[in-house]
């Protein structure tokens, strides 16, 4: 890193970025029963969509089956 040719007048502020606290940070809250109730619902909520849109899309995906070759579909004698 860029060091500084003339003194810093205070100690603490030349030796800040390699400074350490011993304070640790707070546990995170764990989530209560309606949060957790709420992202169970909406992952299920999700998941029925994703779900649903393949059942209702798969008929569009799928090919027609071909037509027998060989038969006209003209009357014969026209």
């Amino acid at each position: 890193m860029f060091r500084r040719r003339e003194p810093v007048p205070f100690a603490f502020v030349a030796e800040a970025d390699r400074f350490r606290g011993n304070v640790t940070p707070p546990p995170p809250e764990r989530a209560s029963r309606a949060e957790r109730a709420g992202r169970s619902l909406l992952v299920l909520t999700l998941v029925a969509g994703i779900v649903g849109a393949l059942i209702v899309g798969m008929p569009a995906l799928s090919t027609p089956p071909a037509p027998p070759a060989g038969q006209s579909q003209a009357a014969p004698g026209h």
